[in-house]
């Protein structure tokens, strides 16, 4: 199955609005007790969330993941840092994609694959004010030129 593949809980449609995504990884994620009942009843929220690295660990940050309905003592806490599980390979390049000034780590989407949840990871550079209004120009020309095909082919 091709990363990114699965059944999409959450997306983060702001970080594709926000950074130019260079590069993709795919991450397990490691969760505590009752969370990926939550995460497979679709209860999660990736809106403000990153990721960062910090003693050769890669962790997620503000992605929110809520306490599930029938866990009683057991829930956990909805913002807590998770770790991701990646390749020294990976974090090594992530490491020094970072170091250059302009780079983060954003999840851009967290799905079910094969029965675990699966977080998926871009190297992004911030866009400017003026690129995010050069890609609007863009999606809404694409959309004229397909509703202009569309009409002329009734």
């Amino acid at each position: 199955m091709p990363k990114g593949s699965g059944k999409v809980v959450a997306q983060n449609k702001k970080a594709n609005h926000d950074y130019f995504i260079e590069e993709t990884y795919e991450a397990g994620i490691v969760l505590r007790g009752t969370e990926i009942k939550s995460i497979r009843n679709g209860r999660v929220q990736l809106k403000d969330s990153f990721a960062r690295i910090s003693n050769g660990e890669v962790f997620l940050n503000n992605a929110h993941i809520s306490p599930y309905e029938q866990g009683n003592q057991f829930n956990h806490d909805p913002l807590r840092e998770r770790k991701l599980l990646l390749h020294r390979q990976q974090i090594n390049k992530l490491i020094g994609a970072t170091k250059q000034q302009g780079y983060s780590i954003v999840p851009l989407k967290m799905y079910l694959k094969d029965g675990f949840a699966k977080v998926l990871i871009g190297l992004a550079k911030g866009k400017k004010n003026y690129d995010k209004r050069e890609t609007l120009k863009k999606k809404e020309a694409k959309r004229e030129m397909a509703r202009a095909f569309k009409d002329s082919q009734r």
